[in-house]
This record gives C-alpha cells, structure tokens and sequence, in this order.
C-alpha cells in the first residue's frame, strides 16, 4: 500500500481516537486529584510518528490533546489549556525525527539501533510533553504547591511523577510491537527486522 493523503487523514483519526480512547479515566492510573495520570495514550501518537514521520505524529498529538481535553478536563486558564492539552500532546509527535532512521534501521536489519531509535524518540516525545505540563504547573498551579515548598519542585515532582512510567510502559511496548511487526512502519513490501 502507497502512502496517500486519504490514507494519512485515515490513520490520524483511528490513531487520535484511539489516543482518546486510551486517556478515558477506567483505562489509566490516576495519581493526582488535578488530573495527570500513567497511561497509553502516547502510544499511538508515537506509532504514528515512527510510521508517518513529524506530520504523523504532530497531528494525532494534537486532535489526542483536544480529544482528552474534553474527557477529563482540569482548566483554570486558556493558556494552561494549550499547554497541558494540545500543545503537550502534539509535542510528543517530536519522536517523527526518529522515523527515517528507524526505517533504514529495519531495511538493513539491524536491531539494536532501531531500538535505540524507538527509545530516543520516545524519551524526546515524552521529555517535551514533560516540559510543557512541568511550565504549566510552575505558572498555574502555584497555589497547589504545598507551604514551603518551591514551586519547581511541586511542579518537577507532580508531573515527573506520571510522565516517567507513561514513557517507561510507551517505549516497551513500542519497542514490543514495532520490533515483532516492524513491517507496520513502511508502505510497501515484507521486510522485517532480523535479531543482530
């Protein structure tokens, strides 16, 4: 199968509603009564940035973000809503930089650096959702930092708190999926990667 635009909108909304399916509250650890929890979502924004690249990955992070906004929102300003909801899900589409060498690493079979691959964009993608609800949390949720301590802090330890695990359980289970069926990142063709 060639790469086409209705193919791309297709797969953007079956992967964002999937993203949203995965943010639903009885699908993840919730560890914080302002939200932030460990969950799946990220999964299919990373999948669609190994397997489109940065538009993939930019455009289901974003409609994930929109789409969990209106699952389980906690807004107390417009600016913090971009930064906590389409603006820290469309970052984690970052990981699309990562496409093109994790493709040439299964043409040329070599396992270890597609793993390696999978798990530098997937930590970028996750670092940069990170430092969007870590700024957030600096700028919005003061008040909610208990008395004494530094709001950084508060806001470092709330946010790394479940992002940490949702990378963690994100690149295993990418690395699972996308090492078996590595024939699911390009368009075309039947290979697969070979165990070096």
């Amino acid at each position: 199968m060639k790469r086409s635009p209705i193919l791309f909108l297709v797969e953007v909304a079956m992967f964002a509603s999937l993203g949203a399916v995965l943010s639903l509250p009885f699908l993840t650890i919730p560890l914080w009564v302002q939200g932030g929890s460990v969950a799946f979502a990220m999964v299919p924004i990373f999948f669609m940035a190994y397997r489109w690249g940065l538009k993939g990955g930019l455009t289901t992070g974003l409609l994930v973000g929109v789409f969990n906004s209106l699952i389980n929102p906690f807004i107390v300003h417009p600016v913090q809503y971009v930064m906590d909801y389409p603006l820290a899900y469309a970052v984690v589409g970052v990981a699309g930089i990562f496409s093109k060498p994790a493709l040439k690493a299964v043409r040329e079979g070599h396992a270890k650096s597609f793993a390696i691959y999978i798990i530098l964009g997937t930590l970028i993608g996750s670092g940069l959702r990170f430092m969007s609800h870590f700024v957030g949390g600096i700028v919005f949720f003061s008040s909610f930092a208990p008395e004494g301590t530094p709001v950084w802090v508060y806001s470092l330890t709330y946010n790394i708190g479940y992002m940490l695990p949702s990378f963690i359980i994100s690149a295993v289970i990418l690395n699972i999926i996308l090492y078996k069926q590595s024939k699911l990142l390009h368009f075309g063709g039947s290979q697969s990667i070979k165990s070096a």
